[in-house]
């Protein structure tokens, strides 16, 4: 899928784009505001107890031989051995981390979701003069939408959405707007995010440095914690 994105974005040239920018407001936490309903995840507050996302149950049913069988399909459930602290130290960094994926992994996906249906959506409209007007109205959204939310995040939750952005659309932030934009304004952002402590060339790395963030994440996702 995301493949497809990077192709058709870079295929139609354009100027300006929502993906890219999108992206460049979640890392950098400045974005803006719509006003909505329900209660986004930036102004819950983080449940330590409870779970951010609820276990759910897929229900059908196969053929075999003719006869109908029913079967329930379960979240996976993760099982790591418990975490070891050398200190009270580490383990209150340890619970800020399980606190802050709680807090802006609901909104890395938001973000996925978002650049998502905006592709499939451009793909409907007819020529680019639309899509040009389609992006333009998306972009004043995310602007007016996300820009206060981001505001709220702290620095250090800020730097974990980038890395969970990367997790969720398997690219950095530096490769999108490289891609929409090229390399010049992607060197430019680079250059402001680092400014300010951050780096948009960030990537999500499960295996190793963000080996415990990913059993995080994993157990956050299937409604353990």
């Amino acid at each position: 899928m995301w493949e497809n994105i990077l192709i058709f974005v870079a295929s139609m040239k354009y100027k300006k784009t929502i993906l890219p920018l999108l992206l460049l407001l979640l890392s950098l936490s400045m974005s803006a505001q719509v006003e909505r309903q329900r209660v986004n995840p930036e102004d819950k507050e983080v449940d330590m107890n409870s779970p951010t996302f609820s276990p759910t149950v897929k229900v059908g049913k196969v053929l075999n031989d003719g006869d109908s069988i029913l079967y329930m399909e379960l979240n996976k459930v993760y099982v790591y051995p418990k975490p070891v602290f050398k200190n009270e130290k580490q383990q209150m960094a340890y619970n800020r981390l399980v606190r802050n994926v709680k807090k802006v992994l609901p909104i890395a996906k938001e973000c996925n979701a978002l650049i998502i249906e905006t592709y499939e959506y451009l793909q409907t409209l007819p020529d680019k003069k639309a899509r040009d007007a389609h992006l333009k109205l998306v972009e004043q959204s995310i602007k007016k939408e996300y820009t206060p939310r981001m505001k709220k995040l702290t620095f250090a939750q800020g730097k974990l959405l980038i890395k969970l952005v990367y997790r969720e659309c398997n690219s950095s932030s530096y490769q999108l707007i490289q891609a929409f934009l090229g390399p010049i304004r992607a060197g430019f952002w680079q250059a402001f995010a680092w400014a300010y402590g951050a780096s948009l060339t960030k990537k999500y790395d499960p295996e190793g440095v963000d080996s415990a963030t990913e059993k995080i994440v994993l157990m956050v996702e299937s409604g353990q914690i």
